[in-house]
């Protein structure tokens, strides 16, 4: 079916049929811009209707939110060009307020003055909407709202501006949080998530609206203080921040625990440019968990060489343990230092203790390799080789006549929180013909208070089986005793260093004594480690300390000295 014919209209007609349909809103006004006519998309777009626009002059429109200056160019464009266009902001009749972008037409009579103006605008609330989020977020870290590091890099361009001109310092915080993987590693990425925001939220609410936050990824941060006053007072607000983030954090019925490594630069005294400061800042940091975590450290030209020796023993590590766990000439051993049962002097068990031998380095401390495994994720693995090692050993003394000893291992976070550590362990006995109470596992105090509900629940599946728990390092985290009765754990180990000075430090001496009697009142054995003299022996045996474990029986052992040593040492006493 053909469709009807349209009448034939006029050239006039068209134009008004134009005027009507057209979807951007069109306003034809006077010389002196008293509006004559409007179409139907200003009526939709700015809820007036004819009659109450006609004869009035569009700054009715007005929202007060366009600058003074853009009018003054509007009016100087159409008086030389007769032409304007640009983005400014009107109110609708209902008092919102939108961005439009505006064209201006100047019209002229015969004589070339100016007769009628014609302006056409469309709401660009949308575009201007989309254009803001896309640049939001190409500059904000799109879990906390923190400036990312494109902000960031903007932002350090402009502080550094000011301050070389103005010759005030500013100082660059790199702040990395204290074991946050094992957040993400035992309790899942969401919890971590959660977390992160907490931390992003205390960072923003102990630094000035001034100052900027920024994440760099991960659990790494950084803080700029603008236009600061005084060493002394950055280091005040880096103590501030230290205490602000290392307080508990309760997310989803876990109490949470991550304190924060702070490294502080100074502008300029530490650095030029932002690549340098946040180099600087970063030794800084690394100095700040080699010092022990939760604290600040300021950046010295001797930590550029730190870094770079840290870097060094990393990649040795990682190549140790490939090495080690595969039997190439293997870099790390097993020492084994004994503990005496105090009542009958009798050695009883054995700490396994890792030691490291790089062939170019020499002996390599565990306070070193620990922690930079804890740092890198490398001490699952080396972690696992301990205690696989250590139950060899175990089958090895006890072959050698050792029947009556029990092998303490200790456990990192990652192990024990591995969902299958239970059938790991079961596998391990069954492999070299132990027994479950063969076997000591060792945590320590922190590792348990980070996840108490988890670490009750795995720790009584390893009660279950029979296998001997202990607190290592006793009085040297965060405990909670509320949850220490609940843990089913056998023994506390009081860190030694409560035990060096109970002779002369009459805070050590109670502080010791208070332990045992707690550990006592809820059933615990209790193990002082670093005994070195008679008299500390002496001591801990009048306020009923259980074993003793220290230089003063004997230093670590390799293992192949462990047999004839315990063996000779129970005979003399008549064990």
């Amino acid at each position: 079916m053909k469709k009807p014919s349209t009448p034939i209209m006029s050239v006039e007609a068209l134009r008004a049929h134009a005027f009507d349909c057209v979807n951007e809103a069109v306003m034809i006004t006077d010389a002196e811009s008293n509006i004559l006519d409007i179409n139907p998309a200003f009526i939709r777009m700015t809820g007036y209707a004819a009659d109450e626009v006609r004869g009035r002059n569009p700054r009715l429109l007005a929202s007060g939110k366009t600058s003074p200056e853009t009018y003054d160019a509007m009016r100087r464009s159409l008086a030389i060009e007769g032409h304007w266009q640009g983005e400014i902001w009107d109110r609708r009749k209902d008092g919102r307020t939108y961005p439009k972008w505006l064209s201006v037409t100047a019209l002229y009579d015969a004589e070339g003055n100016t007769s009628h103006y014609i302006g056409s605008f469309t709401d660009i609330s949308s575009s201007k909407d989309a254009v803001e989020r896309m640049y939001y977020m190409a500059h904000h870290d799109p879990l906390t709202g923190l400036a990312n590091r494109t902000a960031l890099d903007s932002r350090m361009e402009l502080v550094l501006s000011a301050s070389r001109r103005t010759g005030i310092p500013f100082a660059l915080m790199l702040i990395d949080m204290d074991n946050f993987k094992q957040v993400n590693d035992t309790l899942g990425h969401a919890v971590g998530d959660q977390l992160l925001i907490r931390i992003a939220d205390r960072l923003r609410d102990n630094v000035r609206a001034s100052d900027t936050v920024a994440r760099l990824g991960g659990d790494e941060f950084v803080v700029i203080l603008a236009d600061i006053d005084s060493t002394q007072s950055v280091a005040a607000v880096a103590s501030k921040l230290t205490r602000a983030l290392a307080e508990p954090y309760e997310l989803e019925r876990h109490l949470l625990y991550s304190t924060p490594s702070i490294g502080v630069c100074i502008h300029p005294d530490d650095g030029g440019d932002p690549d340098t400061l946040l180099k600087h800042a970063d030794s800084a940091m690394y100095h700040a968990k080699a010092q022990g975590r939760n604290n600040f450290q300021f950046f010295t030209p001797s930590m550029n060489a730190a870094a770079h020796e840290r870097l060094r023993f990393e990649t040795a590590l990682r190549h140790a343990l490939e090495q080690t766990t595969l039997q190439i000439a293997p870099q790390f051993s097993l020492h084994f230092q004994p503990q005496v049962d105090i009542a009958s002097g009798r050695i009883t068990g054995l700490e396994a203790l890792a030691r490291w031998h790089h062939p170019e380095l020499g002996h390599i401390p565990p306070t070193i390799f620990i922690q930079i495994a804890e740092e890198t994720g490398l001490i699952r693995p080396l972690g696992d080789w301990i205690f696989w090692e250590a139950c060899r050993k175990l089958c090895d003394f006890k072959a050698g006549g050792l029947r009556d000893l029990r092998v303490a291992v200790n456990l990192s976070t990652q192990q024990l929180r591995h969902e299958q550590l239970p059938v790991v362990i079961r596998g391990a006995l069954a492999c070299y013909d132990l027994e479950p109470w063969d076997l000591e596992l060792e945590i320590t105090e922190s590792t348990a208070m980070q996840n108490p509900e988890a670490t009750i629940r795995i720790l009584e599946q390893l009660k279950d089986m029979g296998i001997v728990l202990a607190i290592d390092d006793f009085g040297t985290g965060y405990s909670s005793l509320s949850y220490l009765k609940h843990l089913p754990i056998h023994r506390l180990k009081l860190d030694r260093s409560f035990v060096k000075d109970i002779e002369s430090d009459t805070n050590d001496a109670a502080i010791c004594s208070a332990t045992i009697v707690l550990g006592h009142n809820l059933g615990l054995d209790l193990v002082a480690e670093g005994v070195e003299t008679v008299a500390q022996r002496d001591y801990l045996h009048s306020i009923g300390c259980d074993l003793l474990q220290g230089f003063l029986c004997s230093k670590p052992l390799p293992a192949d000295e462990v047999v004839a040593f315990v063996t000779e040492w129970n005979r003399r006493i008549g064990a």
